[in-house]
């Protein structure tokens, strides 16, 4: 605890200061201090907790996070906010961890390891529906709405709480308008998927959480999910890369992990490891172009008795130098790495890092929770050196 405490105080936490907005002559109290809550809610990261109201009450009970405040008073929705509304300066923590780690030698990207994860959505299955349960629920939204303004002439409700009911019908108007858009995007998806037949599987979305999608979960099931993608120094373990996104699928994750890290740790990727749901050919053409060398799963042919490394003529020079590549004993050695690395990393976040369930909703809330809990778990395994760096 006074560790994370002293590591906070080392970080340039330029980006979260930035957002405070002067106060000027208005009354108010002071802003609460970044220092603060971003100890607060690395420690509590690191104990597996990612809910602001048990975190509020253990800054009251707990003695380690009441050292951490120092006497300052908190509520929970000050927590819940700061914990979701700094991307940006989450992600420029995660660089800083990287950069000192790569100054003493720890971390190099030259190879990586990336595999994707689904992480339970604070949605519920019973919140999705199809266009016309949706366009009529987004009707009623907005005569309730209405019906809320027209109201606010009741002189038996304060004032506080017309605007409640006002915010309250307002963001549920919202969010129903947010997932007629995002039910488009699924009406698109399902059109590409020609193959596929939709009649018993029609687009569907979700009204509470517009941009959490069904994915098919580790244990076989089907469940409103995220896509958490995460990418790894294979030799440090270190995690140097994270992107929240609602696609099931990881095919053609590789090169935009690729981008994001390269330009974290200002150092060019040689090698990348993934598994055999990022395969396509156009991305093996794409890693070729970019001289980083791709170790995947060659997929088993469908014709029976053809061997899978052997090039085909319609190959072109690096697909086909990947089908070799993939049938040396060597290379395949490769694969347990890949799996020794980042998919441990995956289930720590999942069973020590506050991942297996998200409570917070939508695309960017999630990158942020995704972004505390890689910095929780550089934090564990690195946090002598961070301190020394």
């Amino acid at each position: 605890m006074r560790a994370i405490w002293a590591l906070v105080l080392r970080w340039d936490l330029t980006l979260f200061l930035q957002a405070i907005p002067a106060r000027g002559p208005r009354p108010g109290r002071a802003a609460t201090d970044p220092q603060l809550l971003v100890a607060l809610w690395l420690y509590a990261t690191i104990e597996g907790i990612g809910c602001g109201r048990q975190l509020a009450r253990l800054c009251i009970e707990s003695d380690p996070y009441k050292w951490l405040r120092g006497g300052v008073s908190l509520n929970y929705h000050t927590l819940n906010d700061f914990r979701v509304d700094h991307e940006e300066a989450l992600d420029d923590l995660l660089t800083q961890m990287i950069a000192v780690l790569t100054l003493a030698q720890i971390v190099s990207v030259q190879r990586i390891a990336q595999d994707g994860t689904r992480i339970r959505a604070s949605a519920g299955s019973n919140s999705f529906g199809e266009r016309e349960t949706l366009e009529k629920h987004w009707e009623a939204a907005r005569a309730h709405l209405e019906a809320v303004k027209q109201a606010a002439a009741d002189p038996t409700l304060s004032a506080q709480q017309k605007a409640a009911r006002e915010r309250g019908a307002r963001q549920r108007q919202e969010r129903l308008e947010q997932a007629l858009v995002e039910l488009e995007k699924v009406e698109q998806a399902k059109a590409q998927q020609h193959d596929k037949p939709t009649k018993h599987h029609p687009a569907r979305a979700s009204s509470t959480d517009p941009e959490a999608r069904f994915m098919r979960m580790p244990d076989g099931g089907t469940r409103p999910a995220f896509n958490l993608e995460l990418a790894s120094d294979c030799d440090s373990r270190a995690i140097v890369g994270v992107e929240v996104i609602n696609a099931g699928s990881d095919a053609g994750q590789d090169a935009p992990m690729r981008d994001q890290v390269e330009e974290r740790a200002d150092e060019a990727i040689e090698e990348q490891l993934i598994d055999g749901g990022f395969v396509s050919l156009e991305g093996i053409e794409r890693a070729a172009a970019e001289e980083v060398t791709i170790y995947a799963p060659v997929p088993k042919p469908r014709t029976v008795g053809m061997d899978p490394y052997t090039p085909k003529p319609t190959d072109s020079e690096a697909v086909a130098q990947w089908r070799q590549r993939m049938g040396k004993p060597a290379t395949k050695q490769l694969d347990k790495q890949r799996s020794s690395t980042i998919e441990t990393i995956n289930g720590e976040l999942k069973t020590q890092r506050g991942l297996n369930r998200v409570l917070v909703r939508g695309l960017r809330k999630v990158q942020c929770a995704a972004l505390w809990s890689a910095l929780a778990y550089n934090v564990v395994h690195f946090g002598p050196i961070l301190l020394s760096g």
